[in-house]
């Protein structure tokens, strides 16, 4: 069939009778001459002999797409290549998820669609024309052409492969500079939960009211870089903010009137207020900074608002360290504020309960806290692992695993704490070789005290086998590690000592901190007990002790001031 310049076809065009673009185009048969020229400035065409371009030429046809036509979609079949003669070509892939991503935009002198020449398999991708509105005009080289030209002309060959090459080059950065993206924005993610955890773990040390609340001050405060600020609890009957300051030696409590200054609107509102500059908002008032003599720059006061939403409190916090406070301040706080809500409405109920109620309120207040943080904690870990399969490196895979551990470890950590709290008792006794075990938990608590400047000595001479319940050993060795570390904060070294004694496992844990007192000593297996901590539940030894008792062993310890703690567990070979 003959063509002449400017005819149309309608509805679809084959290439070569094999390939079918999708939607109307035009095609244009130029003078041979003006094609020739046009497709030498193309780079697959450097130094290709013009004799055998121009044996081709009669083969190539020019097509005209207007802006936004599909020239092919991903799946269909490939027997053509594209030459761009003018304007741009859009290539992209659609994801499951249906989101579209662009993988390229090819300009005047490009080519594309040479892949599904050379391996014969389906288009991989889409290509759209998106030269504005006049569109972009191709020039299409069947296979049996492109076969011609990968035989008769190496430099033809050469720039095909240089083109390739330089695409696979640019894929390359990209997913190497995406997976960077990824990573800096995961150790983010990582960094903020950490933040979190660590906050939920102080605010949740204490239940008495006046600690609690300058401990939630203090992580607010600190995390978020202020200078100082102000916890203000609501007070519903008198519809009041109220808190405590200290003014000189004595602590006073101050209120204010819900509706009134900057935290009164806040508590009325729930609006988050972050001001850049102080003395340029109508809403301060500068009468206090005259009084005291500071000088407030900027403020971030938010609503503490409990997990059903409720308002219960406001942070009012001042003068961020090197500028202005941010939206991630903005997002700790309000993580920070369902945590301490519950900590304070816990900590409110536990001093109106009977001690031997504390246990039940605690327990609630725990599940609270690991409900709120599990499904977070499940995404992360889930994001991980899909992290490992997709990087493909080993320092990726090796970060990831570290993350997944640490999150596991964690998990395992607050369900034992709810566990105790409840009273629940529960073992899953397994023949386990010690030795296994142990190889398994060193190393977690090895890199663990080694971050805290403390050697680790192992010295295991028990290799045989126990009736035990190796989660919760694991879990028991690390409590007692781990308090050791914290009586050690200048650094020292712990030994680790196993021997069978009298048909019983002896574990002997010797550290060389500052030592217990007496009096300390009395009372160091009693739930809620800490001493010499910032931070902590006070069950960490509890537990240990249950664990022990659970299976039928018992714990002792050893202390001298100035000269480190021995702490040892006689654990049943078989447990009756």
């Amino acid at each position: 069939m003959t063509l002449s310049a400017g005819f149309h076809i309608m509805n679809s065009v084959k290439c070569n009778s094999l390939e079918t673009l999708q939607y109307d185009i035009k095609l244009i048969m130029p003078e041979p001459s003006s094609l020739l020229n046009r497709i030498k400035s193309n780079a697959l065409f450097e130094s290709v002999d013009e004799n055998l371009l121009r044996k081709i030429l009669d083969a190539l046809s020019e097509v005209s797409m207007p802006d936004g036509k599909l020239i092919f979609d991903e799946g269909d079949e490939g027997h053509c290549l594209y030459l761009l003669l003018s304007g741009v070509v859009r290539i992209s892939k659609k994801l499951k998820s249906g989101q579209e991503i662009v993988l390229g935009l090819l300009q005047s002198g490009d080519f594309f669609g040479e892949l599904d020449l050379i391996d014969e398999r389906l288009r991989s991708g889409r290509a759209v024309a998106s030269g504005g509105v006049g569109g972009c005009t191709l020039a299409r080289l069947a296979k049996p052409e492109f076969d011609i030209l990968m035989r008769e002309s190496p430099p033809f060959a050469r720039n095909l492969l240089k083109g390739i090459s330089l695409r696979l080059r640019a894929s390359n950065l990209t997913y190497v500079y995406s997976e960077e993206s990824n990573l800096i924005a995961l150790s983010l993610q990582l960094e903020k939960m950490h933040k979190l955890v660590d906050a939920s773990k102080i605010v949740n040390s204490s239940l008495d009211i006046d600690q609690l609340l300058r401990l939630i001050l203090e992580t607010a405060t600190r995390t978020v870089s202020a200078d100082r600020g102000t916890l203000y609890i609501l007070d519903d009957l008198k519809n009041e903010l109220w808190s405590k300051v200290q003014q000189g030696s004595t602590v006073v409590e101050i209120r204010l009137p819900v509706g009134r200054g900057i935290a009164g609107f806040v508590a009325s509102s729930g609006e988050i207020i972050n001001i850049s500059d102080a003395y340029n908002d109508q809403r301060f008032n500068p009468e206090i900074d005259k009084t005291t003599g500071y000088r407030t720059k900027t403020i971030l006061c938010m609503p503490m608002k409990n997990k059903e939403g409720k308002i219960i409190g406001v942070f009012q916090l001042l003068n961020k360290a090197g500028g202005s406070f941010t939206k991630e301040d903005e997002e700790f706080i309000e993580g920070l504020s369902v945590h301490a809500s519950i900590a304070i409405e816990n900590a409110a109920i536990a001093q109106k309960m009977m001690h031997n109620e504390r246990l039940s309120t605690v327990g609630r207040m725990a599940s609270s806290i690991i409900h709120d943080i599990k499904n977070p904690l499940g995404t992360l870990r889930l994001s991980m692992q899909l992290m490992k399969k997709k990087a493909g490196d080993r320092e990726t895979s090796n970060l990831a695993d570290s993350m997944v551990r640490q999150i596991d470890q964690f998990i395992a950590m607050t369900q034992e704490i709810l566990d105790f709290v409840r009273g629940v008792s529960s073992l899953n006794i397994q023949k386990v070789q010690f030795q296994e075990l142990t190889e398994t938990a060193i190393p977690v608590i090895k890199e663990d005290l080694e971050k805290r400047n403390i050697r680790f000595v192992s010295n295991i001479k028990f290799a045989g086998f126990i009736d035990a319940d190796p989660e919760k050993l694991f879990r028991a060795f690390y409590n007692i590690c781990n308090n050791a570390a914290d009586a050690m904060p200048m650094g020292g070294s712990l030994t680790v000592n196993a021997s069978e004694s009298d048909g019983r496992l002896l574990v002997e844990f010797i550290d060389t901190g500052t030592g217990i007192p007496p009096e300390v000593k009395a009372k160091i297996f009693e739930p809620f007990f800490t001493y010499g901590k910032k931070h902590g539940t006070g069950l960490g030894m509890a537990i240990v002790k249950k664990i022990v008792e659970d299976h039928r062993g018992k714990i002792e310890i050893e202390s001298e001031m100035g000269k480190g703690t021995r702490v040892c567990l006689f654990i049943p070979i078989h447990v009756q």
